[in-house]
């Protein structure tokens, strides 16, 4: 009898287990991890009702839920779950359930995370890693351009869901809007939930925390900037698809921040104030205030944060370049009063530990500036992840400024934190699609300090 019960039940199961996948869009993705708090992602159908089931690992019988229902009249359904009051130091495990009446309790994890240590005031800052990259083309070849597919070999994600990290810093043009996107609010909320649905893409999703930035192709148009009509559903949309801390102030912008050990890194929005790039940068040779890539209002965020901050790296990313004095490409350097008044913020307040990262370039570069009576400053590049990749040329192909470079290939970076205190050391490993080494650049804090 037992036997023909199981028999009866196991067509029900398998309904509930197919209709369930059948709701889910993606994820769930992990968000930021604090020391008892953690964010989790997952897009869903609408109309679909979405149970968590968390528990501490080892500990599965005192679970907890948390519940969701979406609206079957919402174009896309994504939701954020915020988990509270964990324990510090400690791993917790996690499943989701999708249109499912009947839940006794959790059967076996869908992922799970670590929460932080209290290390301040009681050890040393731990040694930890993290990814970044940029330009992520995912193919869709019934809107993309004719020719050659644009996007390259998306195994490179399956490559980077097998890192040991801490998070995954995007660092924008993370999903390319095309002409079917960008000019209404439906496009640009299809393209996220398109491109963050591949199959590919799910198991790097689960595999650690992830931050991000935006550039223009996950913002709007190629190139555009503070005149993009549709940049408060862009924003909408980028919020709901991300996990960051906050996003920008006062409603404005996706600025935001990343404290993890001993590192600061300042997350900048490099569109939403930005002026057109054509406009003429000096006029009657002088500096036009008016050309802009920052704003005043992140502009004074970032100097105050850099004064706050005690940590010996102190990382500026952007979706453009910061530096690059070759380059005949968009960069803060083109927003000559923006650029001067942070050369100078930095060194009359004599800021130490002061790094750039950036994407966009569809090659990796560490640009070396130095700088009379400091510390040298450096931006590190690191594009494509998909997208397609171009051989350095022109002034370019032999930039004086470059110290390490790679270009034609796809790749991802690994940024590399260790060493006693006072003697802190930034190794950033390059990466290609299987994982494969394609070089290191190293800094120390001691590097990154004025003379005294």
């Amino acid at each position: 009898m037992r036997s023909l019960f199981c028999r009866a039940l196991l067509p029900v199961f398998l309904f509930l287990s197919i209709t369930a996948k059948a709701q889910l869009v993606s994820g769930p993705m992990l968000g930021p991890v604090e020391l008892r708090t953690a964010k989790l992602w997952i897009e869903v159908k609408p109309g679909s009702d979405v149970v968590l089931l968390y528990w501490k690992k080892g500990n599965i019988n005192s679970y907890k839920s948390l519940q969701r229902k979406t609206d079957r009249n919402e174009w896309f359904s994504p939701l954020v779950f915020d988990l509270v009051g964990l324990e510090l130091n400690s791993t917790y495990e996690y499943q989701f359930f999708i249109n499912q009446k009947m839940i006794a309790k959790p059967t076996k994890a869908t992922g799970s995370f670590t929460t932080k240590e209290l290390w301040q005031w009681r050890k040393p800052a731990p040694d930890f890693s993290f990814l970044t990259g940029s330009c992520a083309y995912i193919n869709e070849p019934a809107v993309d351009r004719p020719g050659k597919p644009y996007g390259g070999d998306s195994s490179i994600f399956e490559s980077m869901a097998k890192e040991k990290v801490a998070f995954m810093l995007w660092m924008g043009d993370n999903w390319y809007t095309r002409e079917v996107d960008y000019y209404d609010q439906w496009g640009l909320w299809n393209r996220a939930s398109h491109d963050r649905s591949v199959p590919v893409l799910q198991n790097f999703l689960r595999s650690t925390s992830h931050y991000a930035m935006w550039d223009d192709h996950d913002y709007g148009p190629n190139d555009i900037g503070s005149n993009y009509i549709l940049k408060k559903t862009s924003r909408d949309v980028f919020s709901n698809y991300w996990l960051n801390t906050s996003y920008g102030m006062n409603g404005e912008g996706i600025y935001s921040m990343i404290s993890y050990g001993d590192v600061d890194i300042f997350m900048m929005d490099d569109r939403w104030w930005r002026s057109a790039d054509n406009m003429k940068d000096s006029i009657d040779g002088k500096p036009n205030p008016d050309k802009l890539m920052w704003g005043k209002q992140q502009l004074q965020w970032l100097k105050n944060s850099l004064l706050f901050s005690r940590a010996p790296f102190k990382i500026i990313a952007n979706g453009s370049q910061v530096l690059n004095p070759v380059s005949p490409f968009d960069k803060l350097l083109d927003c000559p009063v923006e650029y001067e008044e942070l050369m100078s913020f930095l060194q009359v307040n004599k800021i130490p530990g002061v790094l750039f990262m950036s994407g966009d370039r569809h090659h990796t570069e560490v640009i070396k500036v130095n700088r009379q009576g400091a510390y040298p400053l450096y931006d590190i590049t690191v594009s494509p992840l998909t997208a397609g990749t171009h051989k350095f040329g022109a002034a370019e192909a032999n930039n004086p400024y470059r110290v390490f470079g790679i270009d034609e290939k796809q790749n991802y970076g690994k940024f590399n934190f260790s060493g006693a205190r006072g003697q802190r050391k930034l190794t950033v490993e390059f990466f290609g699609v299987k994982a494969d080494k394609l070089g290191e650049w190293s800094v120390t804090e001691n590097e990154l300090k004025y003379p005294r």
